[in-house]
């Protein structure tokens, strides 16, 4: 959507390219822009310029030629250097293999800048074709900050993790400004940050000011510093070294959160050993005044969480605090021990308090949206219940509640499931939960074949771990490839079954297995006792971190079978 709401974008999919189409909001007229051949394959390939008349996107390049062919026979082997230093290296994914990969990784990555004319459809390329990840327009749209990835490429890291070059090209292509040069990114610490400048982007408030982040201790945690890291920032027409911002004690964490007129800043840094989580107001006018402690915790303590700060759109596009007569506005879960309970809160920055202006009931789940008045006076949520279907409605600060959509239930049949929170104890004495579904048609006393749907959670202690995450009171739908549909085969579910790993980030997978097996056969004992489950017909599964969990129960443990594939999902 442009900035100003006239004009909205969209991305058509065709057997043999990817089409931009422009549409007018007044009028809901679409129109193609005809030879525009949109490359997306890496990240976001369209950004509106602040004039909300223009589009930033990144085109096919025309001369790109045919795709490499896979040859009879190999041109040269697959060679892996190393550069004879130790390192420890995270595993991934579909990465590259072979010098064929690298081609067609070149072949369909290599994009080419352009910037369009919304209302005639008119594109003027922009520099030259790259390996382009990443495009942003400065606040007032003169400058672009590009970053490209270029060869060597690797094996074993991911593409984010190649050389990189950031620059601030001009509206024609020209490099205006190097921000780095960025080497593969290898042998990073474990729980580290690379060296050099990250999070590079623009600050909202100013019309082409950047800034980014730096560690002060070459990216490793275990190094003892007084600071961790400090943010930079310079200023067009980029003739002046960076200036430090800030320095902070512990990393930085999470974006940086700017006002609309720049006098504040929210920060965040966490200590990695506590996961002590610490969010600060800065003033960015006044950096040598100390900063402002709005909350500290623990990262993962659900039931101490503040929320997210809200932002707003200014006519330029950019992203901003939301304000109001010096507030500003928190939107959160509302996590407690009886499930979530979302929330909408007005901070006072000079005090550090809230008020809190909305909070769901006990009977629904319902969201903040948007605010629909600068105050915070009126705004949007999103409501649903275990029977009501998910809708908008416009809320006011006197308890009105107006219907804004009206969904129909897309799947009545579903309405049979139900579902409930179960708590119960490991051995360790560590709390746990899970949410058990059971099938349309249920008889009190039968047991069922279950299924056990997991993911383990790292944690540093047994409080934070037995915490209650997630709602019972949201309308039950089945979307994708999902583990719910065993509830059409008769099947129960025990549903987000916490599997906690708990102790220090460097020693908590030391019991990794013993921890995995204690949680496990606390959650199926439970639903044995319940009288739900059929101890001789349990299956287990995960996505991901869960799927690495299943095949440690199945090879370590007699608990649990592969979860069965459901028919009724094909």
């Amino acid at each position: 959507m442009a900035p100003d709401g006239r004009f909205f974008s969209l991305l058509n999919h065709t057997p043999s390219s990817l089409e931009l189409w422009i549409g007018e909001t007044a009028t809901d007229r679409l129109k193609k822009i005809e030879k525009a051949a949109i490359n997306a394959s890496i990240g976001d390939a369209v950004e509106w310029m602040p004039d909300s008349r223009t589009l930033l996107v990144r085109l096919v390049p025309p001369t790109r030629g045919k795709m490499p062919e896979q040859p009879t026979t190999p041109n040269s082997p697959a060679i892996q250097e190393t550069s004879g230093k130790t390192g420890a290296t995270p595993t991934y994914q579909d990465l590259l293999k072979n010098p064929h990969d690298e081609e067609l990784f070149a072949y369909f990555a290599q994009s080419q800048l352009a910037l369009v004319n919304a209302a005639t459809g008119q594109f003027t390329t922009v520099g030259k074709p790259a390996l382009i990840i990443d495009q942003q327009p400065s606040p007032d749209g003169q400058h672009l900050l590009v970053t490209q990835i270029h060869k060597p490429f690797s094996y074993v890291l991911t593409f984010a993790n190649f050389p990189k070059e950031i620059e601030v090209w001009n509206r024609s292509g020209l490099i205006e400004y190097k921000i780095a040069s960025v080497p593969m990114q290898e042998r990073i610490p474990l729980g580290g940050v690379s060296t050099g400048p990250r999070g590079v982007d623009w600050n909202p408030s100013e019309t082409a000011s950047l800034y980014w982040v730096e560690a002060l201790d070459g990216g490793n945690p275990k190094e003892k510093v007084p600071n961790r890291d400090r943010v930079l920032s310079t200023k067009a027409p980029f003739k002046t070294a960076p200036a430090e911002l800030i320095k902070t004690k512990e990393r930085l964490t999470g974006k940086l959160l700017w006002s609309a007129k720049g006098n504040a800043l929210i920060v965040s840094d966490m200590e990695r050993q506590r996961r002590w989580l610490r969010t600060m107001l800065i003033d960015p006018k006044n950096p040598s005044a100390p900063a402002k402690i709005l909350n500290e915790r623990n990262q993962q303590d659900r039931y101490r969480n503040p929320g997210t700060f809200l932002t707003q759109t200014l006519p330029n596009g950019q992203r901003v605090l939301a304000e109001s007569g010096g507030y500003f506005f928190l939107t959160g879960d509302g996590a407690s021990a009886e499930g979530d309970r979302p929330f909408l809160d007005r901070l006072d920055p000079v005090t550090g308090k809230t008020e809190r202006l909305f909070q769901c009931d006990a009977d629904h789940y319902e969201t903040v949206v948007a605010l629909l008045s600068d105050d915070g006076s009126r705004f949007l949520t999103r409501r649903e219940s275990p029977t009501q279907v998910p809708n908008f409605f416009i809320r006011d600060n006197k308890g009105s509640l107006d219907t804004f959509t009206n969904f129909a239930d897309p799947a009545p049949q579903l309405r049979g499931i139900t579902k409930q929170l179960v708590k119960y104890k490991r051995a360790d004495g560590v709390d746990l939960s899970f949410t058990l579904y059971l099938p349309p048609g249920y008889k009190q006393g039968t047991r069922l074949p279950t299924v056990v749907w997991a993911y383990p959670v790292e944690f540093t202690d047994g409080d934070t771990a037995g915490q209650i995450s997630g709602s019972t009171k949201r309308f039950t739908s089945i979307t994708g490839y999902s583990h719910l549909f065993f509830l059409l085969e008769g099947y129960a579910i025990l549903d987000g079954a916490t599997i906690p790993i708990v102790g220090s980030p460097d020693e908590a997978n030391n019991t990794y297995v013993e921890q995995l097996t204690t949680s496990a056969k606390a959650a199926i004992d439970k639903a044995v006792a319940m009288g739900v489950t059929d101890p001789d017909r349990v299956g287990v599964g995960g996505h991901s971190y869960g799927a690495f969990m299943t095949a440690n129960l199945l090879a370590h443990t007699g608990l649990a079978s592969p979860a069965p594939e459901p028919t009724t999902a094909r």
